[in-house]
């Protein structure tokens, strides 16, 4: 069974080796140039390929026919993307008779679209997963063909959510791919009217907006926590970006006896955020320009707002 493989990240890392454990002849693979502007946190599928001797390459757009010409010239029989950060054209899909097929990192039909961990995170969800799929013209919509669920516990970052979803879409793939390599291939429906869609995320989205409820900023902070550019408030002009912190309990603010405005504080030698329903987040860690600072220097800046500016 030969193939053609779109990917990037470490979902595609780790779905590529289960294709080459399984035996599949992986044919080509089509990968990302790493972005210097972007903080590599993961592991590399150029990488992979260099080890095993696998042809790879990194076109910056996926609709050209000399792409198109390589992939026929490969003569897949199936088609997989990885984690690939581009949607393919059809022109593509069709080029492998037996299908193509897409690791999208959600319990699908929830959750469709771009950064879908980072998603379930900002909204409270308990749970999410990796869903092997068929590729059709629009995204995340076509046949499910596999999936594995993971928790999301209350304190879990989006990183360490999708550290769990990557071993559920390697263990997905292990799973059905016997399948599919014999002609079995389960289609189960996608309803897409039980599911959502998400477009992408950039830094200005994880402003904290202080009036909302302690849960609502919680999970913003959990979903954009580093390596992601983190959830972030001004202080004077100055971008503060809060890289760990822990909700405390409700009453815990009552019990200092303290009546103070949303947004930063720092209350016996804790950095807190005030929020809008009267709980607070326990800051441990806060970033000005990346560098870590102490309870006593916001102390001293919330104290003189003219030197954060």
């Amino acid at each position: 069974m030969r193939a053609v493989v779109f990917a990037y990240h470490d979902v595609g890392v780790r779905c590529l080796q289960v294709l080459l454990a399984r035996g599949v002849d992986v044919a080509l693979v089509v990968t990302h140039e790493d972005n210097p502007a972007e903080t590599i946190w993961f592991a590399s599928v150029a990488g992979v390929c260099a080890e095993h001797g696998i042809a790879c390459i990194t076109p910056a757009d996926p609709r050209t026919p000399a792409l198109l010409t390589q992939v026929q010239a490969a003569r897949p029989d199936m088609l997989f993307s990885f984690y690939y950060r581009h949607m393919l054209p059809v022109a593509l899909l069709e080029s492998a008779p037996l299908g193509a097929f897409n690791m999208h990192g959600s319990l699908l039909p929830k959750y469709r679209g771009r950064v879908p961990v980072n998603w379930a995170v900002l909204h409270g969800e308990t749970e999410t997963g990796a869903t092997l799929h068929e590729m059709v013209a629009k995204p995340d919509a076509g046949a499910i063909i596999a999936q594995t669920a993971v928790p999301i516990l209350p304190d879990d970052t989006a990183a360490e959510v999708f550290a769990k979803v990557v071993v559920a879409a390697e263990q997905t793939l292990w799973r059905v791919l016997p399948q599919m390599l014999a002609g079995v291939i389960p289609r189960l429906p996608n309803d897409l009217s039980q599911g959502s869609y998400f477009g992408g995320r950039n830094a200005d989205d994880g402003r904290i907006d202080w009036s909302q409820p302690a849960q609502t900023v919680y999970n913003l902070v959990r979903a954009v926590a580093p390596p992601y550019p983190g959830a972030w408030t001004l202080l004077g002009t100055q971008r503060c970006v809060i890289a760990r912190a822990r909700l405390q309990n409700p009453g815990w603010l009552a019990e200092q006896q303290s009546n103070l405005a949303c947004g930063l504080a720092v209350v016996d030698n804790r950095m807190l955020g005030i929020c809008g329903d009267g709980r607070a987040l326990h800051i441990h860690e806060l970033r000005i320009d990346d560098v870590p600072i102490t309870p006593a220097a916001l102390a001293s800046l919330l104290s003189h707002p003219q030197a954060a500016s």
